[in-house]
């Protein structure tokens, strides 16, 4: 599952070895303080699903023992297994909307910048008129300065 990222930071590097299933079914079970039986029944309930091998062995990720650990805090608590599967679900689904907006968020940071230069040649970057309504304090062009639109798709297209 390791793909290559580039110009995305150490972290995604961080993320990338958390998502490694390099652990064999003893030591994940023993990492997360279980006996190996239980993470094969949460494997058939869908609760925690490895990797698998060629051969077929389980083969756990760290962020796969960090998600036993957390079933076991929930079942500790007195959550059953239907209701732990359904928490898991739903923060896994979090999880991916939280990753969505901050993309969308960055793309729409992306389309409302627009820049104007003054007679003087200076850049300014102002918002959007056709983006979010401007933002108060945020400058406006005076009235000797030119504003040219340039789109992508007047380099590319």
């Amino acid at each position: 599952m390791s793909r290559r990222r580039t110009g995305q930071g150490l972290a995604f590097l961080a993320e990338d070895a958390a998502e490694r299933a390099v652990y064999v079914i003893s030591v994940a079970a023993d990492l997360a303080g279980m006996h190996p039986q239980t993470l094969r029944q949460y494997d058939r309930l869908g609760l925690v699903s490895p990797a698998r091998t060629s051969g077929r062995g389980r083969r756990y990720s760290y962020r796969d023992v960090e998600r036993l650990r957390r079933v076991q805090a929930l079942s500790q608590e007195g959550v059953n297994l239907e209701g732990i599967r359904r928490i898991l679900e739903l923060e896994r689904q979090v999880e991916r909307l939280e990753h969505d907006n901050r993309l969308m968020r960055a793309r729409q940071a992306a389309v409302e910048r627009v820049f104007a230069a003054a007679a003087d040649g200076e850049v300014q970057v102002l918002p959007s008129r056709y983006g979010r309504s401007r933002r108060a304090g945020s400058p406006r062009p005076a009235r000797e300065q030119a504003l040219i639109r340039i789109e992508p798709e007047d380099f590319y297209g």
